[in-house]
């Protein structure tokens, strides 16, 4: 996953300590303008390189961040205020990179003294350069911390979000169609795992994606964080299963249901093809045909694998298969 080997973003005071402890390392092991000179790169060198480090680590989220994951990620962090972050580091490096240039060549100009008073008000200015990103080292630290625990999705793997009121029998059925190696993700901004499995057709490997707390209540009871991940899964999604429970043991009555079932339609718009399965077939007699677009019941085992089908035929996904020359 992309914000998944992100390392830690080390603290300001932090990197001060350990730039100016082998700069005093540095000192020790030569005499006069060497060793002022010596101090002077070390301490520039350990906080400019490590300054880099933190920003290349992250990916350029104008170009390698894909729209799922960018919009997931402002869900959870503001990326604006990250990118600015960032920015700042950068800028902080650089700005350590010209002191050290321009007191190195201070110190070779002066006499032993007054080189070690340039080292000294070098260091001073290098550190105060510090206290100035203190706060943006700390976003990137606790912004990293939030997006590392993302669930992995491949949004170049096609994807079927499974929709519908609670209890309809949504994840009964991602726990049937998927094999043993599904994972439980956690989204920070639902109160509920996203469960999200994998399964193969015809060689290929398609994503499936239960979203509780989430896609199963209309769009005025989602909050702003919950908003903007729906607005996310818009990207990912290549079919939508929308379950329903015309019994009305789930609590909703059928009508309810099919509002939010327009609702997610609208949602994810008419490239998005949407199936309507109604669960529990053996619990009820009758539902209108142009209601759904097929039955099931995930507790007796029957249609299950029907409805998978129909989702894939859904998706459309056609790999790029190797041919051989002339084909």
């Amino acid at each position: 996953m992309i914000f998944e080997g992100l390392p830690t973003t080390p603290r300001s005071e932090e990197l001060v300590d350990k730039a100016f402890s082998r700069a005093a390392r540095a000192g020790r092991a030569k005499r006069g303008h060497e060793a002022q000179e010596s101090m002077l790169r070390t301490a520039g060198n350990v906080l400019s390189d490590n300054l880099e480090n933190v920003v290349t680590s992250w990916p350029d989220f104008g170009f390698d961040v894909d729209p799922f994951y960018y919009e997931l990620a402002d869900a959870i962090v503001d990326v604006d205020r990250l990118r600015q972050a960032l920015s700042q580091v950068m800028w902080a490096g650089r700005q350590i990179e010209d002191l050290r240039d321009e007191y190195t060549t201070k110190i070779r100009n002066s006499d032993v003294d007054t080189a070690r008073k340039h080292r000294k008000q070098a260091f001073a200015r290098m550190a105060d350069v510090m206290d100035q990103i203190e706060s943006d080292l700390r976003y990137i630290g606790d912004s990293r911390d939030q997006l590392k625990v993302l669930p992995e999705i491949d949004p170049d793997e096609p994807a079927i979000v499974v929709a519908g009121y609670p209890n309809v029998g949504k994840s009964s059925f991602v726990n049937r169609v998927t094999r043993a190696s599904n994972q439980i993700a956690e989204y920070p901004f639902t109160t509920k795992g996203v469960q999200i499995g994998h399964f193969d057709r015809n060689h290929v490997r398609y994503q499936i994606v239960d979203t509780p707390g989430l896609l199963d209540r209309p769009e005025d009871e989602r909050n702003d964080i919950e908003r903007q991940a729906v607005s996310a899964l818009e990207h990912l999604a290549d079919a939508v299963v929308f379950v329903i429970d015309p019994s009305g043991d789930c609590g909703y009555p059928l009508d309810v249901q099919l509002e939010l079932r327009e609702e997610v339609r609208e949602l994810f718009g008419a490239d998005v093809p949407l199936l309507t399965v109604a669960n529990k077939h053996d619990r009820f007699e009758a539902v209108k045909a142009e209601s759904v677009d097929a039955t099931m019941s995930v507790t007796e085992e029957e249609n299950v694998e029907d409805v998978l089908d129909m989702a894939v035929d859904a998706v459309g996904y056609e790999p790029d298969l190797p041919t051989r020359d002339g084909e």
